[in-house]
């Protein structure tokens, strides 16, 4: 089941949810019980042992092989 991320917008306090991909737009009260939260996008969560509670991947930045990344011979 997928894990979605939401920031509360009175307590700035970050959490987790756990729900069906057909209950993602679905609101989520923070744990504090604030109802104004917002899902953050997040673009990778890895589980299991390499990667601990949540590895999560930073976003932007960051190239990405292309033509000149060693595949064509260019440079």
């Amino acid at each position: 089941m997928p894990t979605y991320e939401f920031r509360c917008h009175e307590c700035a306090q970050t959490f987790d949810v756990q729900r069906p991909m057909s209950a993602s737009a679905d609101p989520a009260p923070c744990p504090d019980g604030h109802p104004n939260t917002v899902k953050l996008l997040s673009t990778i969560a890895l589980t299991g042992a390499a990667g601990g509670e949540g590895a999560r991947m930073p976003v932007g930045g960051g190239g990405g092989g292309g033509c000149c990344g060693g595949a064509c011979g260019c440079g």
